[in-house]
């Protein structure tokens, strides 16, 4: 598959029509006077908690030991935080940065105000806090977002800061 156009080697369905690949937003196309809803959610399975939980290599008992979570003041097994995070920002990745994502720059402010447990699905949003164009690297802007995930029950689990380096819209498409 070259530049977007299936039929061009397998003689796809379509022929001559035009086709469209999803793609995130370019930094033009980024609103600080928006809001991202980002669906479908995501429910978070046992086996998510204890595949990242091993794959990281964090052996944390409250992630992985439910006799000794329920101990705890949360009576269950806590869903790993990294996890909630990497969640919360994949769930924006189509619909903001598929594709127009240069470098991810940095995260701040990240917050787990409430936990996560198996069978929660996680919703999350985004807001564009600040852009400005980059003055290092012509084509691209930096972009400050924030992220945020609730539970289903509109409960804040998460909330994190990103900087990331975003394409301009190529010129030919302006």
């Amino acid at each position: 598959m070259h530049g977007g156009r299936q039929d061009e080697e397998t003689g796809g369905a379509g022929g001559d029509l035009p086709r469209t690949v999803q793609r995130g937003l370019y930094f033009e196309e980024l609103s600080t006077e928006t809001v991202y809803d980002h669906r479908p959610g995501r429910t978070v399975t046992e086996a998510d908690n204890t595949f990242f939980s091993t794959l990281t290599m964090n052996p944390q008992s409250l992630h992985l030991d439910a006799h000794f979570s329920a101990a705890t003041e949360f009576g269950r097994p806590l869903v790993n935080s990294l996890f909630t995070l990497s969640t919360l920002v994949g769930l924006s990745v189509a619909q903001i940065t598929q594709g127009t994502t240069v470098a991810n720059l940095g995260f701040g402010a990240v917050e787990f105000p409430s936990p996560v447990f198996h069978g929660d699905t996680l919703y999350a949003e985004t807001r564009v806090l600040d852009k400005r164009l980059s003055r290092s690297r012509p084509g691209n802007g930096v972009v400050r977002f924030e992220h945020r995930a609730h539970n289903q029950d509109g409960e804040l689990v998460a909330r994190a800061e990103r900087t990331a380096l975003i394409l301009l819209r190529p010129q030919a498409d302006a």
